[in-house]
């Protein structure tokens, strides 16, 4: 007995020793020995081909990103189950899509989804995967060589090798997915895109440490570098290099690199206005990388490239945009390296004009600039990234095709996606990847994430910030259809909904994880010719009972004022000192400091609501003036905002409905940072910006200008119950208009 319990314990542990070496630790013996090397995807100078299994035959990517985040979760909990990856593929090969492209290891879920979607599918799905770069490594103190750099991004490429040939378990706590990596997906990835967008700072601070003279071009079996190449690139080859050695010596197959890269760290040295303003310090090449005959499935070069930033050409026929050159001294020059990179000036040629102008006359910079690129690479150009958001707020303008990031309806963002698609292919690249497949609701953007709890993104749906909504597939509130919707039929509305009721007018109120909804009657009701208001008050800490600008009283201190005033001026004001933009970029918008001269807690001044769309870059030589753009993201929209509906606009804030007007309101432009515990902006003079308290109530009224002389006395406020739901949010999916003009786009 003895012997037998010896026994089964040497064999448990040699299990566990072999489990801990082969799939944990990825030591092996190469049996394979002269075994041949096999790819089904190879590359020339413009076209990149796929086997089949009818042989080498170009393949255009028609890709669909897709991240790790669902309502409720954040992305690095990896909480996508394999149900719902399957429903996912089908939707995206049902769109016309051939590829997904991930970012970073996930959940074996996705993986073991993947491979039974696949399995029996003579017209598969295929795979870019990606290998990602820890943020927090990036914007340190280090640069690429350091080992929590370019060790650590070694390590996970051999990772991702293992765990697409099912050879790879994983433990929690690795900042990336886990589990046990058993399905062999390999016979399905055409290629991984290595690394992220770069820093510019990292990129610059990298090869400021290592002298280009002193450090050798890296040399390898697959790939290498150039002698032309910086220390960034000599990385970037050396990493390529290892991870095409440790795949073709492991498993005797090989699949396309390529380096993430976007317009940020391009190869282009642009004239110095434009250098100087967007502080354009870094630069990647991977022209200086360069592979040898060993690797026979090929490089090609991957762009994330969307039309309103940085839209460095678009700047090269805006006057008004130079910058005095004089100011820009010899120590300026060599921090953002204005004498790296190759000139645009000499690949546009001689006449900007015509440069950017398209077939239609007008200025088009994103299709310019991608064919710059397609242009410029001896290698084939893929758009990796590329996409516009239907987030109500916005945080950049694209001037000339007005494909915005942000503030455009789902309609607009498929026709948007279908220019872009055409740019792509008119720049003859090799296709590219829709961001995103779904909405992500944990999602911080620049010109919002003041404003909000960035600790409890995940559970609420912020409209106000778009980089939530860049997907193709999005997530309603309620389990099976929302609370409300502005659509002019008012079966949701019940007697319990009313808040304020005064004779024959009344205000009704719910809300959910998107919307706090509105209802205002009144008998004879003309919102066309009758002005309405209502005062809303959230903060106990300032607010008016007057409004100096429409000359309204209110019973209660308000914070808000709605105005509805027709189809195409209504509007939401805030009280001046509960100005979030005042508070957090008046330096920008006016050269003053917010908090020398605060609003007085009762000011009666309220202000149209505005988003920051661009701030001035700060002068290093120590000069600065005021420049910056903001928009009204206050104004209200009206339209139809039911998906079943055939007017549907996903923007559509209000709407007539005989004697009534349905509305709804984003959490976020009334200053709510985290409703999902009912907590709002305390007063931005008392901390020096934004802070947090919680109401458990809000107050609103109703008051009507029938006869365009002003209202008589002041509008009455009654009470309103908030209660958060905390983590406990509902939702339910739904494919966005963008997804089936996609579809029609993609399936001709």
């Amino acid at each position: 007995m003895k012997k037998f319990i010896i026994a089964i314990a040497a064999i448990v542990v040699v299990y566990f020793a072999f489990d801990m070496a082969y799939y944990r630790l990825g030591l092996y013996i190469d049996f394979g020995g002269d075994e041949e090397v096999t790819t089904f995807t190879t590359v020339d100078e413009e076209n990149i081909y796929l086997d089949s299994g009818n042989g080498m035959e170009p393949f255009i990517i028609k890709g669909v990103n897709m991240g790790s985040g669902m309502p409720g979760e954040w992305a690095t909990d990896y909480s996508i189950d394999e149900e719902t990856y399957l429903r996912w593929f089908k939707q995206i090969q049902d769109m016309g899509a051939n590829t997904v492209r991930v970012y970073t290891i996930l959940n074996d879920e996705f993986y073991n989804a993947f491979f039974e979607y696949n399995k029996d599918n003579d017209d598969p799905l295929w795979l870019i995967h990606g290998v990602w770069i820890n943020d927090y490594v990036q914007n340190s103190h280090r640069d690429a060589y350091d080992d929590d750099f370019r060790e650590t991004f070694i390590e996970d490429c051999r990772t991702v090798v293992d765990l697409l040939h099912g050879k790879k378990k994983i433990s929690l706590g690795y900042e990336h997915g886990s589990g046990s990596y058993t399905k062999d997906v390999s016979r399905w990835v055409i290629g991984y895109i290595l690394g992220v967008e770069w820093e510019d700072v990292t990129v610059a601070y990298t090869n400021h440490n290592h002298d280009y003279d002193d450090l050798e071009p890296y040399r390898g079996e697959y790939m290498s570098a150039t002698e032309d190449a910086s220390p960034f690139e000599s990385m970037l080859a050396e990493v390529g290099d290892k991870v095409i050695g440790y795949e073709t010596n492991r498993y005797h197959q090989q699949r396309l690199i390529a380096f993430s890269n976007w317009p940020t760290t391009d190869p282009f040295q642009y004239p110095e206005w434009i250098t100087y303003y967007f502080m354009k310090c870094g630069y990647v090449d991977v022209e200086n990388i360069i592979t040898s005959e060993k690797f026979i499935s090929g490089q090609f070069a991957s762009y994330h490239v969307y039309p309103y930033y940085p839209d460095y050409l678009g700047y090269l026929i805006d006057e008004e945009m130079e910058i005095r050159t004089e100011i820009i001294t010899d120590d300026v020059i060599k921090y953002i390296n204005m004498n790296q990179g190759v000139s645009i000036m000499d690949l546009i040629g001689d006449s900007i004009t015509d440069a950017l102008t398209d077939e239609d006359g007008k200025i088009n910079s994103y299709a310019a600039y991608l064919k710059v690129l397609s242009d410029y690479h001896s290698m084939p150009v893929v758009i990796s990234e590329f996409g516009v958001s239907t987030g109500r707020g916005m945080a950049q303008r694209d001037r000339y095709t007005g494909r915005n990031q942000g503030n455009m309806s789902e309609q607009e963002q498929g026709e948007a996606l279908t220019e872009c698609w055409e740019d792509i292919l008119e720049a003859e690249c090799s296709g590219g990847c829709v961001f995103t497949w779904q909405d992500e609701w944990f999602k911080r953007t620049w010109n919002t994430m003041h404003a909000v709890d960035l600790t409890k993104t995940p559970y609420w749906s912020d409209y106000q910030t778009n980089e939530q909504y860049f997907g193709l597939l999005t997530f309603d509130p309620g389990e099976d259809e929302s609370v409300c919707y502005v659509d002019g039929d008012l079966s949701e509305w019940t007697e319990e909904d009313i808040v304020e009721k005064d004779g024959d007018s009344s205000v009704s109120m719910k809300y959910d994880e998107k919307f706090i909804y509105i209802l205002v009657k009144k008998d004879g009701l003309d919102p066309e010719k009758e002005k309405i208001y209502l005062p809303v008050d959230t903060t106990p800490k300032s607010g008016s009972t007057y409004c100096e600008g429409e000359d309204v009283s209110f019973e209660r201190a308000a914070d808000f004022l709605i105005v509805l005033d027709g189809k195409e001026n209504s509007r939401v004001l805030v009280q001046d000192r509960y100005e979030v933009l005042r508070a957090m970029y008046l330096h920008e918008t006016a050269d003053e400091d917010a908090y020398i001269n605060p609003p007085d807690k009762n000011s009666p001044n309220f202000k149209k609501i505005n988003l920051m769309l661009q701030t001035a870059t700060p002068l290093i030589t120590g000069e600065w003036t005021a420049s910056s753009e903001t928009y009204e993201t206050g104004i209200l929209k009206y339209g139809n905002a039911n998906p079943e509906s055939e007017d549907f606009d996903s923007l559509a804030d209000f709407i007539y409905a005989g004697d009534a007007i349905e509305i709804r309101i984003p959490w976020q432009l009334l200053n709510f940072s985290n409703p999902s515990e009912m907590k709002i902006h305390d007063d931005y003079y008392e901390n020096y910006g934004v802070d947090y308290i919680s109401i458990d109530e809000l107050y609103i009224g109703a008051g009507f200008d029938e006869d365009g002389e002003g209202l008589k006395g002041r509008i009455r406020m009654e009470p309103f119950e908030l209660k958060g739901w905390g983590k406990e949010v509902t939702y339910h999916e739904r494919l966005k208009e963008s997804y089936y003009v996609m579809q029609d786009l993609w399936k001709e």
